[in-house]
């Protein structure tokens, strides 16, 4: 099993007409992902690798005859908002957003509505989901023979705010013979759609996965929500974090931005070192290297045991 995806999993690809949204369907389309159309307004009629090109999100649902999955939505910051409405509008219950730099009032309103509607939104700034030997959305693990040798299947899930970070991540675990259920890039941004803690039950809920490993950094509480909703939900899964840009705690580092636009510290208990001893005191171990995840990895799962 794996969370989000599956293999009977469809979906579209808004702004498919643009560079990087026709990269991203090839890479996609050769994982074998079922990408059933696309949406570029004035476009229809064309195809990008054989996926028929509609004007409106309405008009690919139309098409296909039922109801479509997902959507990756890879339009311009300015109109990434209209994007996503119009495809939680249109029954569509998944939305990886990979745009960037889209106003954070956008977002929140494309966050809002999507709590309404009862949809999901990954993203915004993020490489998207993958699920070894299923299926991807957005570019992660980029064209689909780099992504089959970085992820392999396996009983790990792994959530990161940075895109990179997913795939070192997920590719050390794959050397290191435990593999990947669910690979997810959250985004990097100061509002998302979803974050650790909204996902964690998807993956206590997964058969598949016996353990998580999170990529965090200074900045931001979603570290202490992961905690908060792990105490008030009796959480099973074990957790291993990584823990990047510990530097900026120096000193002569403060006041420099870091990272993502996700990574500002608003005080003592957002530096690393204090995100670092609430993990651990919640029984999370943290590393600081990527070769430790996967022996910290197999030490959880050991005492799992």
């Amino acid at each position: 099993m794996s969370i989000l995806l599956n293999e009977d999993f469809t979906f579209i690809v808004q702004g498919i007409t643009g560079r990087e949204a026709v990269n991203l369907t090839r890479e996609c389309l050769d994982y074998g992902s079922k990408i059933v159309g696309g949406v570029t307004p004035g476009r229809k009629g064309r195809d990008v690798h054989g996926v028929p090109v509609f004007d409106t999100v309405e008009q690919a649902v139309a098409d296909h005859g039922s109801q479509i999955d997902g959507s990756v939505v890879t339009v311009p910051p300015a109109f990434t908002k209209d994007a996503v409405f119009e495809a939680i509008e249109n029954g569509i219950k998944l939305i990886v957003v990979v745009t960037e730099r889209i106003p954070r009032r956008d977002v929140a309103e494309m966050v809002e509505l999507a709590n309404l509607r009862g949809a999901r939104i990954i993203g915004p700034n993020c490489l998207g989901i993958i699920a070894p030997g299923v299926g991807k959305m957005g570019g992660i693990g980029g064209p689909a023979k780099d992504a089959a040798k970085a992820y392999e299947p396996g009983s790990i899930g792994v959530m990161s705010r940075s895109g990179g970070m997913t795939t070192e991540i997920s590719s050390t675990l794959t050397a290191a013979g435990l593999g990947v259920s669910t690979a997810v890039s959250i985004g990097g941004d100061a509002i998302i759609g979803s974050t650790y803690a909204e996902l964690m039950p998807l993956f206590e809920a997964d058969d598949r996965t016996e353990a998580i490993v999170i990529y965090t950094e200074p900045g931001g509480r979603m570290e202490a929500e992961l905690v908060d909703w792990r105490e008030e939900n009796d959480a099973k899964l074990p957790i291993i974090a990584f823990m990047a840009g510990k530097f900026m705690d120096d000193e002569e580092m403060q006041g420099m931005s870091f990272g993502h636009a996700g990574t500002i510290v608003e005080g003592a208990e957002d530096s690393a070192t204090q995100k670092i001893a609430r993990l651990e005191a919640a029984g999370i171990p943290v590393v600081e290297r990527i070769d430790e995840i996967p022996e910290a990895v197999k030490e959880k799962l050991g005492a799992k045991v």
